[in-house]
């Protein structure tokens, strides 16, 4: 219910009477808000945390000929990002408010993504799994054509080749996973997670599903596709695609990669805390040579998902949590500066920031948040981002599967990276707020941000502070499961 609903009642929109967008864009953010109460609903009534096994299941048979089942199904591990999906969404929808040329079609694409995100979460087949992921495609496809910049086509075209690319390699890896051995095919997530493989084939396996997270998540060298992007797309779906299109990709590196893979990702996990390291380093030096603003936030994002895939590749507890809880703070700290550096573009009409400056001014407001959430982006103490890296930095530490020198070593990469995420961060702040270029123009009078914008930005504002103060209740939702996933790796290890 929960998955179809949105796509299901969007198909409505384009029966709503012609009278401006007024209709429109009350009735989607009426679903949106229906959507995400129903879910927390669900979950606050109906999920009990201390169970690490699957809840709210559904089970149906859906084609008959070669055993395809409809089956859907919450656990620790998916709460958090289908929650974050709801949220986010219905902000995004908010932000959407001044898209006016063919705004149905936008809202529709609105609510097709946010089934197709809350199904790849939600889903306990791996078949039902790429259907949904797909499904996300042709609606980040259409919005980045339709609704972008001056380069929006090259950037859609750029994004489709990736990821369908990606997806090519998820769907054989899907099938082979599905077809091996038994007699009996079965794509059941929960049967798969208790087979094991020779280990080559799980090894092909393992970089099979790499290479198509990869390009979602994105981990480097598959991340080119993203700046350009974020860089011609309309800041609302920025927001969908920066808090949860890249959040999709880590997730599914947890699920099918550490889950159902456990030998080949103990194989393979130093390689990915290497390239996650690296991936700091790199954006981090890469964002300030961005002279337009999205594209400096797009690389703050490709060094944050950084820490994600080290968090991952610790096989602890701790950096998993670590991992997560990353995965929930950047979800909206991204989502938010997405939205300010849209806002800002609608005052002044530059989206370049060698011709910002002076901003500080005539717009307090959008500065004073954009500075907030800016420092909450570079991991200042108190505010999410922080949490998120403090405990994967204790989980690499703890890791024994790792010698001293090679965990110093990697701390002390991970802490150059955090020492130059303020220098971009700052520097951005710098050439857009201060100094006299734009106040002192013609049209130096810009609004400043309505009560639209501001609740937007309050609504994100408030759940980066409380993970940051309290980051217990999002660690609390995937303890158990997290448990359950390591415990995996310690039994595999003990059998050999």
């Amino acid at each position: 219910m929960i998955v179809v609903f949105p796509i299901a009642t969007g198909f409505f929109i384009f029966f709503l009477p012609h009278r401006g967008n007024k209709v429109t864009r009350g009735y989607t953010i009426y679903i949106c808000v229906l959507e995400l109460l129903l879910t927390t609903y669900a979950f606050c009534y109906h999920f009990e945390l201390d169970d690490p096994l699957i809840q709210l299941a559904e089970d149906y048979k859906w084609i008959n000929f070669f055993g395809f089942y409809w089956r859907l199904g919450i656990d620790g591990l998916s709460l958090g990002p289908i929650l974050l999906t709801g949220f986010i969404t219905t902000l995004a929808t908010l932000a959407a408010w001044p898209v006016t040329r063919n705004s149905r079609l936008f809202y529709f694409l609105m609510l097709a993504m946010y089934s197709g995100q809350i199904g790849s979460f939600a889903s306990r087949d791996l078949l039902l799994f790429f259907i949904m992921w797909e499904l996300e495609l042709i609606p980040v496809y259409l919005l980045l054509s339709a609704w972008g910049g001056k380069k929006r086509l090259y950037s859609a075209t750029k994004f489709i080749l990736y990821t369908a690319g990606g997806s090519v390699f998820l769907l054989i890896g899907v099938l082979g996973i599905g077809l091996y051995g038994s007699n009996e095919p079965t794509l059941n997530l929960e049967i798969l997670a208790n087979r094991s493989y020779p280990v080559a084939l799980e090894i092909l396996f393992y970089i099979g599903f790499l290479i198509a997270f990869a390009v979602k998540s994105p981990i480097i060298p598959l991340h080119t596709w993203l700046p350009d992007t974020h860089g011609e797309a309309h800041y609302s779906t920025c927001m969908l695609l920066a808090g949860i299109l890249l959040k999709m990709g880590a997730y599914g590196l947890v699920r099918i990669n550490m889950e159902l893979l456990p030998h080949a990702h103990s194989l393979f996990s130093p390689w990915l805390i290497i390239v996650g390291t690296m991936q700091i380093i790199y954006a981090a030096l890469t964002s300030p040579g961005q002279r337009n603003l999205k594209k400096r936030i797009a690389y703050s994002s490709v060094s944050h998902m950084g820490f994600i895939i080290i968090g991952i590749g610790s096989i602890t507890d701790t950096g998993l949590s670590g991992a997560i809880l990353q995965i929930i703070s950047h979800g909206f700290i991204s989502a938010a500066l997405f939205f300010l550096a849209g806002t800002s573009y609608d005052r002044i009409r530059h989206g370049y920031l060698d011709e910002m400056g002076g901003l500080a001014i005539p717009i307090p407001k959008i500065f004073t948040l954009f500075s907030i959430l800016s420092m909450a982006s570079l991991a200042l103490p108190g505010m999410s981002g922080f949490v998120a890296e403090l405990i994967v930095f204790f989980g690499i530490i703890t890791s024994q599967k790792y010698f001293l020198i090679a965990k110093i070593l990697i701390t002390f990469v991970m802490a150059i990276g955090m020492i130059l995420t303020p220098i971009y961060s700052l520097s951005m702040l710098r050439q857009m707020f201060y100094g006299y270029k734009l106040f002192n123009g013609v049209n130096s009078y810009f609004f400043d941000s309505g009560p639209r914008e501001l609740f937007v930005l309050i609504s994100i504002l408030l759940p980066v502070l409380g993970i940051g103060i309290y980051p217990d209740f999002v660690l609390s939702l995937s303890v158990d499961k997290v448990e359950a996933i390591l415990s995996n790796f310690f039994i595999e290890n003990f059998h050999e």
